[in-house]
């Protein structure tokens, strides 16, 4: 397996992604769309999500594809910054045929970074505005760390953030984005190391190999209260998939989460993975199918990674960065 030439989920022709923040609420928002509506599925396994028209995301509703996709943070209040970017979608006159103009399909989740630091004493929900922001920032080129959803992301120890990666696997590209704000713990124990790191594409999160030796019963108590956490993340490939293939997509890419993050799925973490199939590519077969699922797992595994080694120290932080502490 190599990586794409961004290594990043826009590697995927056609998707483009954008980021919009605020500094002083340490939140933001993250979109991903495309050209063309595109299929998607969703599989949830954490204890404690948030989302937005994920029911429509079953191989069983008449509406198969979807304009966009939505990361945010701010809990419950996050899930406005889908209507920004629903607001911002028809204005370009995108989406499903309705009488009455069309209607944008825009599923979303949402991470909780309420107690991060951040100056949440806001009068109006901002995430509405964010999540048009976003929008408007959409590109092939994008930052990874501490911006978008993973702007205020934190996990056990250090701080969490937005990452992403990509793969090609036998001409086609599997591409992951997700904002990392785990219970866990991406890095093992006490030490710089990266419980990704057997997945790790030329030291793309610093390339220090595997810890040698660890105790999985470690974590910090910071985090154990049941205060939120939760990661999110997007699995895409330009292969053409079904609805109920999208699906099983997002089901294997759970297998990173759990490759990257220790504990990961537990009752505090909304842990969520939505996939999408652009269709520009072939359509595999069954065993072509196992294939991708398995690179979309070590795809998300490698982005998770990313999304700590390049967050960024900011005011008001309450956990050091990776950059801060092992640099």
């Amino acid at each position: 397996m190599k990586p794409g030439p961004r290594n990043l989920i826009t590697d995927i022709k056609g998707l483009r992604v954008g980021n919009a923040q605020d500094a002083a609420i340490k939140t933001g928002a993250t979109v991903l769309l495309a050209d063309q509506p595109f299929v998607a599925g969703v599989h949830v396994m954490g204890g404690a999500p948030g989302t937005r028209e994920t029911d429509l995301l079953a191989p069983d509703k008449l509406v198969q594809e979807v304009d966009a996709l939505v990361l945010s943070g701010g809990s419950a209040f996050g899930l406005d910054a889908a209507s920004g970017v629903t607001d911002g979608l028809r204005s370009m006159g995108r989406g499903f045929p309705v009488p009455g103009g069309p209607v944008p399909i825009v599923p979303g989740a949402i991470l909780f970074d309420l107690a991060n630091g951040g100056d949440k004493s806001w009068a109006d929900n901002p995430y509405k505005a964010l999540g048009r922001a976003a929008l408007e920032n959409a590109a092939e080129a994008f930052d990874l760390g501490s911006t978008g959803a993973g702007t205020g992301a934190t996990t056990a120890n250090l701080k969490g953030g937005l990452g992403s990666a990509s793969v090609l696997v036998d001409g086609i590209t599997v591409g992951a984005l997700v904002a990392a704000n785990p219970l866990g713990q991406v890095t093992v124990d006490h030490s710089a190391n990266f419980w990704a790191a057997p997945f790790e594409l030329n030291g793309e999160f610093g390339g220090l190999g595997p810890a040698l030796r660890h105790d999985t019963g470690y974590i910090q108590p910071n985090k154990m209260a049941p205060q939120g956490n939760t990661t999110i993340a997007i699995v895409a490939t330009d292969a053409a998939l079904t609805q109920a293939q999208a699906t099983r997509l997002a089901v294997a890419a759970h297998d990173g989460m759990a490759r990257s993050i220790v504990p990961s799925h537990s009752p505090f973490d909304g842990d969520l993975v939505f996939a999408a199939a652009t269709g520009t590519g072939p359509a595999p077969d069954v065993f072509a199918q196992a294939k991708l699922g398995h690179a979309a797992a070590c795809c998300l595994a490698r982005a998770i990674a990313r999304a700590v080694f390049s967050a960024r120290p900011a005011p008001g932080d309450l956990v050091p960065c990776w950059a801060e502490k092992f640099s």
